[in-house]
């Protein structure tokens, strides 16, 4: 009997848990062939989602869950289940029902019977979804395919089941600035995408503001390729040949026409538009100095404070 575990990073979805519970529970009881294990982590919620997990563990002990002891993002949630999931395979999905736990079993039939080593799944559209917000995931997607070596799908869910092999590929990466869909694909291994049409939550909201989808981006590029540097090179280049020919204009138009007072506005726009390049430059090199100035301070990703196996006065450090 092979095992698989569920791992499910929470933060403030006392709503949603209930619900997500009672259809994951449905699966795992149709999939009575194989063991089930529900990994939840606590990702410093700070409404009723503790109180609830301490509860479910109580009555399944199928349940398991991790609270760490502040929120350190759903980054760190999916790390800490993988390093504390005991499955044979492992899956990882939200507790909001927009990832189908119905699919569970075509993606372990991909795995056992098909020779995967991950069945990830992608959205087919994106109803429900603001269309500026829409646009730009989009455009995100062409972007970074582009700049990167690895591909990363559009609509790429992080709901997916994957072989113990793979998980322990993505948990020998420890780097502290953590993209998961571009560590899903850094590491390889044979993948069936399966598809399916988006669904909304099935209550409370989302966690994800356009702001913090922003700086995941950011976060996303400047983890899996320096290609902003290069382009802060080429724009700094492409510049330097402009002020060349631009100083020979000037030169030439003196010596033909004379030198009339004029061009203050056109000057000031220049000043401008080059200390604009400058920033942005400056801005790009700054980035990627603080992402390795994070790595170099060596932090744990998590740190948990409770456990299903222990109380709030014992700590684990991770």
């Amino acid at each position: 009997m092979k095992k698989i575990s569920v791992i499910v990073p929470c933060y403030n979805e006392q709503e949603a848990l209930p619900f997500f519970y009672k259809e994951i529970t449905r699966i795992a009881d149709m999939m009575n062939e194989n063991e089930f294990e529900f990994l939840f982590v606590n990702d410093g919620s700070k409404d009723n989602t503790l109180n609830i997990l301490r509860d479910l563990s109580k009555k399944d002990s199928r349940v398991r869950y991790i609270s760490f002891s502040r929120n350190f993002g759903k980054e760190a949630g999916m790390y800490a289940g993988l390093e504390n999931s005991t499955g044979d395979y492992v899956a990882i999905m939200d507790a909001d029902m927009q990832d189908p736990p119905e699919m569970l079993p075509e993606m372990l039939k991909a795995l056992e019977q098909e020779g995967y080593d991950c069945a990830a799944t992608r959205r087919t559209n994106r109803k429900g979804e603001p269309p500026i917000r829409s646009f730009f995931a989009r455009c995100f997607y062409r972007l970074i395919n582009k700049m990167t070596t690895v591909e990363i799908v559009d609509g790429a869910r992080d709901f997916r089941l994957m072989t113990r092999k793979m998980v322990n590929a993505v948990l020998s990466l420890k780097e502290y600035n953590r993209f998961s869909k571009g560590i899903f694909s850094w590491v390889g291994f044979k993948t069936k995408w399966l598809e399916y049409v988006n669904r909304e939550r099935v209550a409370g909201e989302t966690k994800w503001s356009f702001w913090k989808l922003f700086l995941y981006s950011i976060e996303g590029i400047i983890a899996f390729t320096t290609a902003p540097l290069a382009i802060a090179s080429v724009v700094g280049f492409i510049m330097f040949v402009l002020s060349i020919v631009y100083a020979i204009f000037i030169v030439v138009k003196t010596l033909i026409w004379g030198d009339p007072a004029t061009g203050f506005p056109t000057l000031v726009c220049i000043m401008v538009f080059i200390g604009g390049i400058q920033l942005l430059v400056m801005g790009i090199l700054g980035q990627y100095l603080a992402k390795a100035y994070l790595e170099t301070k060596s932090r744990p990703i998590y740190i948990i404070k409770e456990t299903e196996k222990n109380n709030s006065n014992d700590n684990d450090y991770i």
